[in-house]
């Protein structure tokens, strides 16, 4: 199966975003011609199949399915506690406690035989993977289901990796993109390749299709991934400020604010390199001087900060992951944003 076989009219991915997806989101991305996606590596497995439903429900067209695949996280009591104990001030400031302890919150693929059935008989048109690979097993299980296999890649080992293990395609992720960064290990040296050359790098010795990811936000970016080789141009920044996200109005208000222009790469929301637009947590962060728990347990307490923070009124505690693109973001709905992108790509003689 190949990119080609699912027909797009137009080679535009939405990024499966964290905060921001949705099935309606997807949806309306895949009806006007491109690739909707939801991202259900934060969720259970029945949850993830409601998501899949959600989405047959609203557009018969193909959407792809992204799944994360970290190595389990390293239980550190000592670093954990640190971190709890260094936390409990910013809690206290909002009237709270932060936990007892900390879990790992989110199950990585590579260990949820569960998600694999469940994907094997909804046979989404594609299935995605992002912080690694999942074994040799899922993968030929989900090429026999008829799923096209994506992977992230931030560098040439991984997109060969990506290759050597059956997949059909590669995102390449530049480091200006928002979100996690799917480095396969996050404690390894981070080359930092930007779009532009991570992108003409995998077209040029990869031999796989490369789909372009990092700071593209209109249709003279996508038309400029083409150029350089790519299949496809995959937005998730451009995506957030649509009424079909699910980012609250804190994270729409920061998109549209100075923040937008201060982006940085931070581990202290997740325990995973992420870039996102700069509030209190990720000063917090800059400030702290802390090693940081594994991903995702120190996302436990991320997240209970920023629901006690909310609920006291601040919300500069969240995980506003925004690209480098992000004053670019327009409010449109995901049609009429497709819409336009299809124009600019034209404009730019696409």
């Amino acid at each position: 199966m190949t990119l080609a076989s699912l027909r797009l009219t137009h080679p535009i991915i939405q990024a499966p975003m964290a905060g921001v997806s949705t099935p309606a989101m997807a949806a309306a991305v895949s009806e006007a011609g491109g690739l909707g996606s939801i991202g259900v590596g934060a969720v259970d497995t029945a949850r993830a199949r409601e998501m899949i439903d959600a989405v047959r429900a609203l557009t018969s067209r193909p959407f792809n399915v992204n799944l994360f695949v970290h190595a389990p996280a390293r239980p550190q009591p000592e670093v954990e506690r640190r971190w709890i104990d260094a936390l409990t001030p910013v809690f206290a400031s909002h009237g709270a406690t932060p936990p007892t302890a900390l879990r790992e919150i989110y199950r990585s693929f590579a260990q949820n035989d569960a998600m694999l059935e469940m994907l094997i008989a909804a046979r989404p048109a594609v299935v995605s993977f992002h912080f690694g690979l999942p074994g040799t097993t899922a993968i030929t299980a989900l090429k026999a289901a008829g799923c096209l296999l994506l992977a992230s890649a931030t560098n040439l080992d991984e997109a060969l990796a990506a290759k050597a293990a059956g997949v059909d395609a590669v995102v390449a992720q530049g480091i200006e993109a928002g979100g996690h960064r799917g480095m396969f290990d996050p404690d390894a040296p981070d080359a930092e390749l930007g779009v532009l050359p991570l992108t003409r790098l995998l077209v040029a010795q990869a031999s796989l299709p490369v789909i372009a990811a990092g700071g593209i936000m209109d249709g003279r970016g996508i038309r400029a991934a083409l150029d350089l080789g790519a299949v496809a141009a995959q937005l998730g920044t451009a995506f957030i400020a649509c009424p079909e996200s699910s980012a609250d109005d804190t994270y729409r208000a920061a998109l549209f604010s100075p923040a937008a222009h201060q982006t940085l790469l931070t581990r202290a929301i997740s325990g995973r390199p992420a870039r996102c637009l700069t509030n209190r947590f990720t000063q917090w962060g800059l400030e702290t001087g802390l090693l940081i728990p594994d991903y995702p347990i120190a996302y436990d307490a991320g997240k209970a900060l920023n629901q006690a923070a909310k609920t006291a009124g601040e919300g500069g505690y969240g995980a506003q992951w925004a690209g480098q693109g992000a004053p670019l973001a327009r409010v449109l709905s995901a049609a009429d944003l497709m819409k336009q992108l299809v124009a600019e790509m034209q404009e730019a003689g696409a």
